[in-house]
């Protein structure tokens, strides 16, 4: 799931961090898209801010087969279906589904910072959304991941479009069409991942957040209280190339 809400380019704002012991401290989220060009960005960004943690928005299965580039075995499934439409739509933009995962994920070795992953397994998740599916919301799903078979890239730019238009009315459209995977797909699994985020932030000075920039409101609801820096996909889309390349945007919740 994508989302957005900035503006492109270099754009200066604001910062509010709390001190601790003379030191800022802040969460930044980078909203990240799984199919989209946005490698070279993502490292830019782990590499200006020097984070202690680079929080990545997977389960230990899923990093260790982008970083290997080992194909999981998933028969026929919603998952394998979702997956093969993920790799179809990567391969329009000239990416690999993760790319911008395994740039964080390097660019923190890099720098020494410590990686770690927030999110719940998968396949766990995705067999809970399945077994607590009404019958017609199954239906629902099964039409859509057979539907996204013959999706192109210039349909996920329109919808992309109009998530950057209206994210709550989306959402509330995903949510009314598929009300379980919105409850565990994403609002429960914000509450997760924010939670961790906190136990992080309590510990450490400095961390990095890659995650589906879908999440990204919800974690902010879910962070309020704790400086938080966002850096949106579209901004990460927008973003020069280059090292130095960065764009930003901080609130205080």
């Amino acid at each position: 799931m994508v989302d957005p809400s900035s503006t492109g380019g270099g754009f200066e704002a604001k910062r509010y961090r709390r001190q601790r012991d003379g030191q800022s401290v802040m969460i930044t989220l980078l909203g990240v898209g799984h199919v989209f060009d946005i490698g070279a960005a993502i490292r830019a960004e782990v590499l200006a801010r020097r984070p202690k943690v680079v929080a990545l928005e997977l389960d230990p299965a899923r990093y260790q087969a982008i970083m290997s580039r080992e194909p999981r075995r998933r028969g026929w499934s919603i998952l394998g279906l979702l997956a093969q439409f993920q790799v179809r739509i990567a391969d329009q933009y000239g990416v690999q589904v993760g790319d911008e995962m395994v740039a964080a994920a390097r660019a923190a070795q890099e720098i020494g910072s410590e990686i770690v992953l927030i999110d719940e397994d998968s396949r766990g998740v995705l067999r809970r959304v399945w077994a607590e599916m009404s019958f017609r919301e199954r239906v629902r799903l099964l039409t859509s991941a057979l539907g996204a078979f013959f999706t192109r890239k210039e349909r996920v730019e329109a919808e992309l479009q109009r998530f950057y238009r209206d994210e709550q009315s989306f959402l509330r459209e995903f949510a009314t069409e598929l009300p379980t995977a919105k409850r565990i797909l994403i609002d429960e699994r914000d509450a997760v991942m924010a939670q961790t985020l906190r136990h992080l932030e309590e510990s450490r000075r400095g961390i990095v957040a890659v995650v589906g920039e879908g999440h990204v409101d919800g974690l902010l609801r879910h962070l309020a209280g704790v400086p938080v820096e966002v850096v949106h996909l579209e901004q990460l889309r927008a973003a020069p190339a280059g090292p130095n390349a960065s764009v930003n945007v901080s609130v205080h919740l």
